[in-house]
């Protein structure tokens, strides 16, 4: 049977939707050029601040149910100037093809406002996927977040 529009591969994840600085953090971090602000939560992906740029937690199972659902959220955080976004996927239990698409979307947007997207995994069957479509040298993955940048020298 086909699926229906309605059937989802997966329900929301236990816990909340809420990630670690998301409430009332709307202050941009260090080297942002813009307020951030983020789309709202939904059951696969939540925002928070980072410092210098946007992280996008993904969560639970990301397929062809559920990967418009994260596509718009990277949608709404790749949509200013220069967008410097980073997709955490330790937290995902399943990713197919539909969410590498939605991740070259959001990379391609965030390319062609002069910002970037870079991915946090250390799931070896998400960098498997990303190795079988040729995708690992264009999303090398992180296994942790990233560090702040360096914050900058005054110049004498």
């Amino acid at each position: 049977m086909p699926p229906q529009p309605n059937d989802h591969a997966a329900g929301p994840p236990e816990g909340g939707t809420e990630g670690p600085g998301l409430a009332g953090a709307a202050e941009p971090g260090p080297g942002s050029t813009a307020e951030f602000r983020p789309p709202p939560a939904n059951p696969y992906a939540h925002s928070y601040p980072g410092p210098g740029f946007a992280v996008v937690e993904v969560l639970g199972e990301i397929d062809m149910a559920t990967a418009g659902t994260l596509s718009e959220h990277l949608d709404a955080l790749t949509s200013g100037a220069a967008p410097q976004v980073v997709v955490d996927l330790r937290e995902v239990e399943f990713f197919d093809c539909s969410g590498l698409r939605a991740l070259c979307r959001a990379e391609r947007r965030a390319g062609e406002r002069g910002g970037a997207l870079r991915l946090v995994s250390d799931q070896p069957h998400i960098h498997r996927l990303l190795r079988a479509c040729g995708l690992l040298g264009r999303f090398p993955p992180l296994a942790h977040l990233p560090p702040a940048p360096p914050p900058p020298t005054p110049e004498d």
